[in-house]
């Protein structure tokens, strides 16, 4: 989206978020559980996690759309927790874009400005800079029943860039559209960001998006943060059974690990030892590319075989669970074959009673060829 002829500028400071103790309950239903997180100026902050997990209705409450049932929100380090959205400094993109039908893109782009009583010279000024970022030029005249998915985004995005303000929220912004031109809408609203200078707090269900978007991902479940890190953190080093199956593509096999000698072997199999014993129930996990077929390790029988094109994802029955294991290029066992998995990397062990993960574990007493 970067264009040559407009130099990059950070003009807009973005402003800090910071929630303590909110919440938002409706009866004995809670919505979000007494959350705190800080979201540093500039920062692209992306609020992930499946449907009803409370991701919404965080943003609505830093947007003064909903009203926290207790707790205290502040941006910029103003207390704005009982100010309207008016009164916030914050400007919003929504994910059905709420676009005025029967107003030409020109004046979508600006009916907030024509609220607030901006005058006509400097809406023009914003005007013709934010269509400038965006590309719009020849779409002024247009309504938004005359453009495309990608457009109306567009549109949308140019009514946030004219609010100038220092914290941008988005809801679920580019699920409308489809794969190729998400992936496009993508680097324009991250190249947005970064050249603005504002901070982002980004809804999504979508781990792709957050993955390639965000400085810092909060992972959301029943209206708690399962995780708040950057994305190679979470990816890495998943805090929780939760974190680990909701991030990767496939997810990390995770699964019982059943004691033999001084160490731990996938449950059901015969091994070998995967890590050194830990007290209690406890599952191990393995990424599926950190897997890989070799002349010994763990014994697999292929149950299923996905070809992606860039990759192959096998599916092998070890014991009583499933590993799935993502080789490069094209790797065709038939089903039914037996193979050896070899493991590229340290196991991840989490508490089965918790889900939490669990760091202080030795090196296996075995090593698994790799």
């Amino acid at each position: 989206m970067s264009r040559p002829d407009l130099a990059a500028s950070a003009d807009l400071a973005g402003a800090s978020i910071r929630l303590t103790g909110v919440s938002r309950r409706w009866g004995d239903v809670a919505a979000l559980d007494r959350i705190a997180l800080d979201v540093a100026p500039g920062r692209f902050t992306v609020l992930l996690g499946p449907s009803g997990c409370g991701k919404s209705t965080c943003l609505r409450i830093v947007a003064g759309l909903e009203t926290a049932s207790e707790g205290r929100v502040e941006i910029g380090g103003r207390d704005v927790t009982h100010l309207p959205p008016a009164a916030r400094g914050v400007a919003m993109v929504f994910q059905s874009y709420a676009l005025f039908p029967h107003l030409t893109v020109a004046e979508n782009i600006v009916f907030g400005l024509k609220a607030r009583r901006v005058a006509p010279a400097e809406r023009a000024r914003r005007l013709h800079r934010a269509v400038e970022m965006l590309g719009i030029g020849r779409l002024l005249e247009r309504k938004p029943a005359q453009l495309s998915g990608g457009q109306q985004q567009r549109v949308a995005l140019g009514r946030a860039i004219v609010a100038e303000a220092p914290v941008c929220l988005m809801d679920e912004p580019l699920s409308n559209l489809d794969a190729q031109l998400r992936a496009e809408m993508r680097r324009e609203i991250l190249a947005l960001q970064r050249r603005l200078g504002i901070t982002m707090l980004f809804v999504t269900h979508d781990q792709t998006e957050a993955m390639s978007m965000a400085d810092q991902i909060v992972l959301l479940r029943d209206g708690r943060i399962e995780q708040d890190a950057p994305p190679a953190t979470i990816y890495a080093r998943p805090a929780t059974e939760f974190a680990a199956r909701f991030i990767g593509t496939p997810p990390m096999n995770l699964f019982p690990l059943a004691q033999q000698g001084e160490g731990m072997v996938i449950a059901g199999s015969d091994g070998p030892v995967l890590a050194r014993s830990v007290s209690g129930p406890t599952l191990g996990g393995i990424r599926p590319e950190d897997l890989r077929l070799a002349d010994a390790g763990i014994a697999a029988r292929v149950a299923d075989v996905e070809y992606l094109g860039a990759d192959t994802v096998l599916a092998c029955a070890v014991g009583t669970t499933t590993l799935l294991a993502r080789l490069p290029g094209r790797v065709a066992p038939e089903v039914g074959t037996e193979v050896h998995l070899a493991v590229g990397a340290p196991l991840h062990l989490f508490d089965r009673a918790t889900g939490r993960r669990i760091d202080a574990v030795a090196a296996p007493t075995e090593t698994v060829p790799a």
